[in-house]
């Protein structure tokens, strides 16, 4: 390989393991493309043409449109396909997973997520199913409808924008369909039967909550002007508290052994509680206690406040920080009263805890909260039942329903391409004030386009420097004699690698020049392989960091980390397998 070639792969791989080590995809992308650029591999020209790709400006537009359609209400009828209490489970998996994959065919998922979650945890609650049986199989089924069109998801419209640049056609809205449809109904079939059999019974902090079966932390301090100095635990009442355990005592940093009911508090003494969430007021009110939080709680013991779930995602700037290096009650106007890691509370100082992707937050937050924060990339998803205001029905309540629809009929006809259907699209849900100036500016997720433009450059780096020529050389060798097939299949199995730990729409730009190469080296036509990597890279069913629906069932699901693998690994097999046979 070339000088370039090697700078290149080196750019990459440390973009690659920033990634993996939960920095922002757009700051690991956009440092990547600044050094390539830097060292002369790419020129300005090509380093930056992402940015006036048709691609961030349709994912953008679509942003907009699937945000109104949110905000409407429209999809909140599917939340009558959830399981519930008696039905068979295959058959009321499968009257949630088809319309939800059915809509992610159209809309971006996310959204539909966010919409569908907070009534599921409902219902589980209601009627005590857990919802670890529901809430992964609906990630997965809303992935597998975005492969079903090009307007499915953005790393679909991020293939259409390269294959464009390239000097192609950029894909069809339907043209995809042809690999993704089947597989989006082959895949939902074999949810609705592997996912009661392969996943196990979970608890989310939301139903463990309501239920009394979720334990959360909670530290307390001994207040020196309280009553409880000199008391012993016993004659303080600490041990008869309904539902909560005093599970340890600190005393100057270090824990009692053994902290028995009849140890002598002192004051300033650190106790740490386990019980259910809503007995958070109960300590607050105890004579003598007082949070060891009291920073962060202040202000915030009002009767307007409750109780809220937030997951961080791979863009929140709390990641590898401290709630109390970022000021999180000033900031955020909330306190944290439980944090959940692996589906266990985090028994540790609160403020001092570093927050990693994934944690689950329990706040004490006033009830403007859920629609300050939703459209943020601070919190993948804020789990509150009614956060999100519903638009009135009727008329205005199925317009962006139908605007939706338009911009589907428009650019699947051809009359227009996607980017003007699109772009009209989001026009009109703010003419028609189905969503305010406002509301629309929230709902496109920056950092995704600063990624997907970025990763235009990552991608001409890539076939520039020669790099791309010499891994589809090396394909190709591999392959030799086993037909073109099994080239693609390395191409794929290399996709569903990179986009399991980095952005999709990253492993989508990073191995699309590759499958050029590779498809022109063994002859066959580029662009079934770029359906292929289009295909592979939205899906993601391994692990919780793959992909955003992913992650934000992560917590509230009560997941673990090798849960994703259970039901992941036949789904990802079968895409496999239908990429390569349909190709």
């Amino acid at each position: 390989m070339t000088a370039a070639a090697w700078a290149t792969s080196c750019v990459v791989v440390a973009m690659f393991a920033l990634m993996v080590r939960g920095t922002s995809p757009a700051i690991a992308v956009v440092g990547a493309l600044v050094a390539l650029l830097s060292l002369g591999v790419v020129d300005e020209r090509r380093a930056f043409a992402g940015f006036a790709n048709a691609a961030p400006m349709t994912v953008a537009a679509l942003y907009v449109v699937a945000r109104a359609v949110e905000r409407s209400g429209v999809l909140r009828p599917l939340l009558r396909g959830a399981v519930v209490a008696g039905e068979a489970p295959v058959r009321g998996l499968l009257r949630l997973l088809v319309p939800s994959a059915a809509a992610s065919a159209f809309l971006n998922n996310t959204p539909i997520l966010a919409v569908l979650m907070p009534g599921i945890l409902r219902a589980s609650e209601a009627q005590r199913v857990p919802p670890s049986r529901t809430l992964m199989p609906l990630s997965f089924a809303v992935v597998l409808g975005g492969v079903a069109t090009t307007l499915g998801t953005s790393t679909n419209l991020v293939v259409s924008g390269l294959l464009d640049a390239a000097g192609g056609e950029p894909l069809g809205v339907f043209e995809i369909s042809r690999v993704g449809a089947p597989l989006a109904a082959l895949g939902v079939a074999l949810l609705a039967w592997t996912a009661p059999r392969l996943l196990p019974d979970r608890d989310s902090p939301r139903s463990r909550l309501a239920a009394a079966e979720r334990e959360f932390v909670v530290r307390m301090l001994v207040d020196p002007r309280g009553p409880l100095v000199g008391r012993t635990v016993e004659a303080a009442r600490l041990r008869s508290l309904e539902r909560v355990f005093l599970a340890q005592i600190e005393r100057a940093g270090e824990p009692l052994a053994p902290a028995t009911p009849e140890t002598v508090l002192q004051a300033g003494d650190h106790l740490l509680f386990v019980g259910e969430a809503r007995d958070v007021a109960e300590l607050r009110a105890h004579a003598g206690l007082v949070s060891a939080e009291h920073s962060h709680l202040l202000g915030l013991d009002g009767n307007a406040h409750g109780l809220v779930e937030v997951v961080l995602g791979p863009a929140s700037p709390l990641l590898g920080r401290t709630p109390k290096e970022v000021g999180f009650r000033a900031r955020y106007g909330a306190a944290i009263v439980g944090i959940h890691r692996e589906g266990a509370p985090v028994a540790a100082k609160l403020g001092a805890v570093k927050l990693r992707l994934g944690d689950t937050l329990l706040l004490l937050a006033d009830e403007g909260f859920s629609a300050r924060w939703s459209d943020r990339p601070d919190f993948v998803v804020v789990a509150d039942d009614d956060a999100t205001p519903v638009r009135p029905r009727g008329v205005r309540g199925v317009l962006p329903a139908a605007i939706a629809f338009g911009v589907v009929v428009v650019a699947g006809s051809g009359a227009l391409p996607i980017l003007h259907a699109s772009l009209l699209g989001a026009l009109a849900v703010v003419a028609t004030r189905a969503l305010t100036v406002h509301e629309a500016r929230a709902s496109i997720e920056i950092d995704v386009l600063v990624v997907i433009a970025a990763s235009f450059g990552i991608g001409a780096a890539i076939e520039d420097s020669g790099l791309a020529a010499a891994l589809a050389h090396r394909v190709v060798e591999g392959a030799s004699g086993l037909g073109w097939r099994f080239a693609l299949a390395a191409v794929v199995l290399a996709t569903f690698a990179l986009t399991e730990f980095i952005s999709n729409n990253a492993a989508a730009a990073l191995v699309f020049p590759i499958a050029v190469a590779t498809a022109t080296e063994v002859g066959i036509e580029p662009r079934r392989f770029a359906i292929a990597v289009a295909v592979a890279a939205s899906c993601s069913f391994l692990t919780p960091i793959g992909y955003q629906t992913n992650l934000m069932v992560y917590g509230p699901g009560g997941y673990r980390f090798g849960d994703y693998a259970r039901l992941g690994l036949p789904l990802s097999a079968l895409t496999f397998a239908w990429i390569i046979a349909a190709a």
